[in-house]
């Protein structure tokens, strides 16, 4: 039986969850990947499930995974992105704060993404025009709001426009403070939550085209209908980079005004 790409994201990023939840607080052997990064044996284990699920219904497309580094024929039209965990220095504190994204890039365009929450039981998902949540096999629409006033913010590096732009500088701004409540998840399951309206929104430097980590939270906001740009409102992956999402335009307007006196 044949498989939608969006299913395929959706069972490729389940498999994924499922190994992150059974190897939750055993012990973890660690990878050095930099000499402040690592990833554990269940980002590995994690990656190896989802590329099976991938390869097993879409041999010809190529995959691009955090862990594995790339496969398949040099400029394909279709490749999948995939961080099997993202927050592994969450997981290895064995703090719940994780995402396992999948995402399908056809051209310059992702057509599919999910992003599981692997200890919720949620999926947040797109089929590249509508956004849902799966929860118990059931789907329920996104909807954003900034009702919360919650504010996520990556204080993680590289930071490609430091020292013009540091997201930290947002913490100490006081009409931020005025308006918003920072929250710091590190994990890009918090790009995912602007779209549930359980974040008003959420701000990164970096340049995150084609960014495992990125790509499916990305695609759900865009297809909530969440406002997504730039840090300085330019179209995403134009300019200086970074990502704004809110999840109205009052919210962006704000916060567009914020990170250009951050920028000074």
């Amino acid at each position: 039986m044949s498989i939608t790409d969006e299913e395929l994201a959706l069972a490729a990023a389940q498999a994924g969850a499922a190994v992150v939840r059974a190897m939750w607080g055993t012990s973890l052997t660690r990878f050095a990947k930099s000499a402040d990064d690592f990833a554990t044996v269940a980002d590995v284990e994690a990656e190896k499930a989802i590329l099976g699920v991938i390869r097993a219904a879409r041999p010809d497309d190529a995959v691009t995974g955090e862990e594995s580094g790339r496969a398949g024929r040099d400029g394909a039209e279709r490749m999948w992105l995939v961080d099997p965990l993202c927050g592994t220095r969450n997981y290895a504190a064995r703090t719940m704060l994780v995402a396992v994204n999948v995402a399908l890039r056809v051209g310059s365009t992702t057509t599919a993404a999910a992003c599981a929450e692997p200890f919720a039981g949620e999926v947040f998902w797109t089929d590249g025009a509508h956004a849902y949540v799966r929860r118990d096999a059931v789907d329920e629409p996104l909807t954003p709001s900034a009702e919360s006033r919650l504010v996520d913010v990556n204080l993680d590096p590289p930071f490609p426009n430091a020292p013009d732009f540091l997201a930290a500088r947002l913490l100490a701004d006081p009409g931020f403070a005025e308006r918003f409540h920072p929250r710091v998840v590190s994990s890009t399951l918090a790009v995912a939550w602007v779209a549930t309206g359980r974040r008003a929104a959420y701000v990164t430097d970096g340049h995150l085209r084609d960014s495992v980590h990125f790509a499916s939270g990305i695609a759900v906001c865009q297809a909530a209908g969440c406002v997504v740009t730039g840090i300085h409102g330019e179209p995403l992956h134009t300019g200086a980079g970074g990502l704004v999402v809110a999840a109205d335009r009052d919210t962006h307007t704000a916060l567009l005004e914020i990170t250009a006196r951050a920028h000074r």
